[in-house]
């Protein structure tokens, strides 16, 4: 009796311990501010303590930017690749070996190669951007050079052999079509001669293969030349990734327009890639449409600019810009229009003439066969000659 007392005793003190334990680890986790569990904290932006604050309003407006023309421009990027076909080595089933027979071999070649089975190896090369609906693509001239069969895959994940429409290695630019009975999507084009350094943009294209990939960045600069990628240089500096298998994708402003085409990164280091202006690209896609080759304007001249050492050369301090003629071609619109060595050209179809290189792209891109008026300075005298535009050999 005694025993069972003490062991009901014992019991009661034992779960008065624990209701005690148990009440005061309830009170104190009520009454700290914070309990560490080791789980991270679940919070609502709109409970965040920067949710009403103007500049993290302006950070989510950025975002919801970025995320739409992802959204919106990705359907309109399509991926190119390289298609080499490969034969798996097998004899004919149940073939007896071949007579010496000329004709008999190359029968047996002719169904080996027919009948065998065929494996294809699928290499992306790059990215284009649909021009139209029509089924017009627009990449680099480089993405599709030499490469004899090509296969566009869309967004969609469907596969289309694509024709080469035409290209211009002296911009890097070309237009591939591919045939489809869908109305095929296509981006807006904006406009880059507006262009400041500081602007949003961002890259669209598949690097290393990755289809849709999106990058963001800032326009580095605007007229970039002398950088040996083309002979017609004029391009938009960004430091969005541009890698491998981006060419030919497009640059997007923040309003979802298309201002460049992604053409190379610089060797120089990372961050520093450049886009064609879409003027121009466009401009040369249409030609390429139309007549499958670019037209350009030529007058046959060599030129370089003029620098503050061959201003005072020729006694012209107060000339501060132009381009001087080293040379004139025989028998060129040059010759024919009065150029002679050593004139100074400082104004072409009433334009100033800043470089050799805005030079060369006005006389480009003028129409053959106009007249236009070229302000020269000779021997301190300034004279306007009056030339007709002649056509660049392809």
């Amino acid at each position: 009796m005694l025993e069972r007392f003490r062991n009901n005793k014992f019991s009661l003190k034992a779960l008065l311990f624990i209701a005690l334990v148990f009440m005061g680890t309830h009170l104190l986790l009520n009454r700290l501010p914070y309990f560490d569990m080791g789980f991270p904290s679940i919070e609502k932006t709109a409970d965040n303590e920067f949710s009403n604050r103007q500049d993290f309003k302006n950070i989510l407006e950025l975002q919801a930017a970025f995320i739409a023309n992802a959204k919106k421009i990705k359907p309109t990027v399509v991926s190119i690749n390289k298609i080499t076909e490969r034969l798996q080595r097998s004899s004919l089933p149940g073939s007896p070996p071949s007579p010496s027979i000329p004709w008999y071999s190359s029968l047996k070649q002719w169904l080996t190669k027919s009948l065998a089975k065929k494996r294809y190896h699928m290499e992306n090369v790059g990215s284009g951007l649909f021009l139209n609906s029509r089924g017009h693509i627009l990449t680099n001239y480089h993405v599709v050079k030499d490469i004899p069969e090509l296969l566009v895959r869309l967004p969609q994940g469907s596969d289309h052999h694509a024709k080469l429409v035409g290209s211009d290695p002296l911009t890097d630019l070309a237009v591939l079509k591919i045939s489809t009975f869908r109305n095929l999507p296509h981006p807006t084009f904006g406009t880059s001669s507006d262009l400041g350094a500081g602007e949003w943009v961002m890259a669209i294209g598949n690097p290393y293969g990755l289809e849709g990939t999106v990058t963001v960045g800032v326009i580095s600069g605007t007229g970039r030349s002398n950088l040996g990628i083309t002979t017609y240089e004029n391009f938009i500096q960004t430091d969005a990734s541009i890698n491998p298998g981006n060419s030919g994708g497009p640059l997007i402003n923040l309003k979802g327009q298309v201002i460049g085409i992604n053409t190379a990164v610089a060797e120089i280091g990372s961050g520093v890639g450049f886009a064609i202006p879409i003027e121009m690209a466009v401009n040369i896609a249409a030609q390429l449409i139309k007549n499958g080759e670019v037209a350009r304007g030529w007058l046959g001249i060599g030129i370089q600019s003029l620098t503050p050492d061959l201003s005072s050369s020729f006694h012209l301090k107060h000339v501060k810009a132009g381009v001087l003629v080293n040379s004139v071609d025989k028998k060129t619109p040059a010759e024919n229009g009065g150029i002679v060595r050593g004139d100074i050209i400082i104004q072409f179809n009433g334009v100033n003439v800043s470089s050799s290189v805005k030079l060369q792209q006005m006389v480009a891109n003028t129409q053959i066969g106009e007249t236009v008026p070229i302000k020269v300075i000779r021997n301190g005298m300034e004279k306007i000659l009056h030339v007709k535009i002649g056509r660049l050999a392809s």
